[in-house]
């Protein structure tokens, strides 16, 4: 007999949908994703720069600090370590973009992925949510990755769990978890 149901450990890592709630307006989390200057103080701290318009690229920088880190390991870091080229741009509510690891030979061998970012809010009490939707078919070392259920310890490994949550306490508290 034949199958053709999706195995349940294959689909829980096909999409990835984390949801965080934020006490900011649509612009300051859509500033926070989309500028350099914000994008840079939170997470992996790698500022990421965007063409804000369909067919503009993206992609995030290494910094030095980065580098060092990776040379200290014995590996070489590219400049840019995360990129891909915008899908949609409707600010502030959604940003639809390809996103392909560069920074890591096997998930850069999985080719692009697609992450939807979506704004909705802010209710009568201020807070807005902010929903990454990550479509990862195919790409079992990207989504173990991003998932922020591994094993990277003390290297990060929080994946969109670990970005979302400093994005959070960043724009409510105005320091990153690393400030």
């Amino acid at each position: 007999m034949t199958s053709t149901e999706t195995p349940q450990a294959e689909r829980a890592t096909t999409t990835q949908v984390h949801r965080v709630y934020i006490r900011a307006t649509p612009e300051r989390i859509w500033q926070a994703i989309t500028d350099p200057e914000w994008n840079g103080r939170y997470g992996y701290s790698a500022p990421a720069e965007y063409e804000l318009r369909a067919g503009g690229t993206y992609r995030a920088l290494a910094t030095e600090e980065m580098k060092r880190a990776s040379a200290e390991m014995g590996w070489e870091l590219p400049e840019v370590i995360v990129d891909g080229e915008v899908l949609e741009a409707e600010p502030p509510r959604r940003l639809v973009q390809t996103w392909r690891m560069v920074m890591d030979p096997t998930a850069a061998a999985e080719g692009f992925s697609r992450l939807t970012w979506e704004i909705e809010g802010p209710g009568e009490d201020g807070v807005c949510r902010l929903t990454v939707t990550h479509e990862l078919a195919g790409m079992p070392s990207l989504a173990a990755m991003t998932s922020g259920d591994n094993e990277f310890g003390a290297m990060g490994g929080g994946g969109w769990p670990w970005i979302l949550s400093d994005l959070k306490t960043l724009l409510e508290t105005g320091s990153a978890f690393a400030g």
